[in-house]
């Protein structure tokens, strides 16, 4: 019994411990110190002393404390290469659209409220003007992600019909989203025409029926299907649908704005070319290409999105202010294109010249070797690649750091190491070697303080 004794009472450990009280409350450092002291009792109890484990504990339960208060949602530096990297959030905002965010946060906005009339205003409004300047659609509506784009337009146009698409287009993006499987919730019934490389108009033409709902397009924005191949362009398959009086929607996918070969990326078709080629609805996402927050949006012809606002579906899949906020101050940008790549951080890291990355990397190298003992670091060409699915056979010229080290497991042993620290440091290991690709890496400092 001696040894129970030395230990403290729960009300003596927090007498004792103020300053822990003060930092993470009464009832977190109770939880803890209950926890610490059946542990230090089952020590006791295999013969460890009393009085040694009544010392550990205020250090123990400390250590306890700030672990539990560490957020798994702590900012890292994303040296994979990979720019929207899907598993790391995608876009980074720019500095408008964080400065919008922060705002409305801090205070009441006049988010469903008509300062002009003093009446009920709509969410959406504050960004269908803008959607429809940039891209010439005659009205828009957003919705929290670009599934939820495609599902509610599937489900108001094609609910109990059936909706049209190309096997080549039955695509799966991460996270087991399948498109067939988001037309049986939409509760649309798929109708699959033509083959998995070859699709004809007239493949679309002799599916159409009475029951015909949607024609959809999907562009196929994460895979290529090379060869003996063939698919209906957007304007035909807009034609055709026009011909039958049915929806054709357009799922863009990642999306774009702006013409991406002007920075020197591979074209990918734009939201404007989408709406002029025809297409009824369009839809595309908001954190990929765009540059915003996690978002969707459907463009298209006036009365077919004042029928999707009607869906009920619509409040289940709406965004909050702080999202309009962010995607309104981003939207704003696209209005002064020639200052874009400088204010918009997704482009302005896909349009970083090898160059200046190769330099980056040969100033660092040695730097971080100083800080990585036991491990060599040398610069290295690579290749980035925009990610999320757009452009996903493309790389882009890039450069780094390969760092190796002793025996075959150095490189996983090496990530698993910067991975737990403060702020983590996420590479890809590749050819025996941990590589940080330095793509995204806007100051030497931020890679050298995470090191150290």
């Amino acid at each position: 019994m001696t040894g129970f004794r030395a230990l403290p009472s729960v009300d003596q450990l927090l007498t004792g411990l103020p300053a822990l009280v003060e930092a993470h409350g009464r009832q977190a450092v109770t939880r803890h110190a209950r926890l610490r002291l059946d542990a230090a009792r089952a020590a006791i109890r295999d013969g460890a002393e009393g009085a040694a484990e009544a010392a550990r504990l205020p250090h123990l339960l400390a250590a306890d404390l700030a672990a539990a208060a560490v957020t798994g949602l702590r900012p890292i530096l994303n040296l994979t290469g990979t720019v929207l990297h899907t598993n790391l959030g995608r876009a980074i905002l720019a500095e408008e659209a964080i400065a919008a965010a922060k705002a409305a946060m801090a205070a009441p906005l006049a988010l469903e409220f008509d300062l002009r009339t003093g009446g009920r205003g709509q969410r959406d409004d504050h960004l269908r003007g803008l959607l429809c300047e940039l891209t010439g659609a005659e009205d828009a509506t957003i919705v929290n992600n670009n599934a939820a784009a495609v599902l509610i337009a599937l489900n108001t146009f094609g609910q109990g019909r059936d909706s049209i698409v190309s096997r080549g287009e039955l695509i799966e993006i991460g996270g087991a989203f399948r498109m067939p499987d988001i037309m049986a919730r939409a509760g649309t019934r798929l109708v699959e025409v033509g083959t998995t490389n070859r699709t004809h108009p007239r493949d679309y033409q002799d599916a159409i029926s009475g029951e015909t709902g949607v024609i959809l397009k999907v562009h196929t924005s994460n895979y290529r299907i090379e060869g003996f191949t063939a698919e209906v362009p957007a304007p035909d398959l807009a034609a055709i649908a026009r011909k039958t009086g049915v929806v054709m929607l357009n799922d863009l996918g990642a999306g774009s704005l702006v013409d991406l070969s002007r920075w020197g990326l591979r074209r990918e078709p734009t939201v404007a070319e989408a709406v002029a080629e025809g297409a009824d609805l369009v839809t595309f996402s908001g954190d990929k290409l765009l540059g915003g927050p996690q978002a969707g949006f459907v463009l298209g012809r006036r009365d077919l999105i004042a029928r999707i606002n009607r869906n009920p579906m619509k409040r289940a899949v709406r965004l909050d202010k702080i999202r309009i906020a962010a995607l309104e101050a981003t939207l704003r940008l696209y209005r002064d294109p020639d200052r874009l790549e400088d204010r918009l951080p997704v482009l302005r890291m896909l349009a970083r010249p090898q160059a200046h990355i190769a330099a980056q990397a040969a100033r660092l190298a040695p730097q971080v070797a100083a800080l990585l003992p036991g491990y060599r670091v040398t610069a290295t060409d690579c290749a980035s690649q925009i990610g999320s699915g757009s452009l996903p056979t493309d790389t882009i010229p890039s450069a780094g750091l390969r760092i190796t080290g002793q025996g075959g497991d150095a490189p996983d042993r090496l990530a698993a190491m910067l991975r737990d620290r403060d702020r983590p440091v996420i590479g890809r290991i590749h050819d025996g070697a941990l590589i940080l690709d330095l793509r995204c890496l806007d100051r030497d400092a931020d890679l050298l303080e995470a090191l150290a």
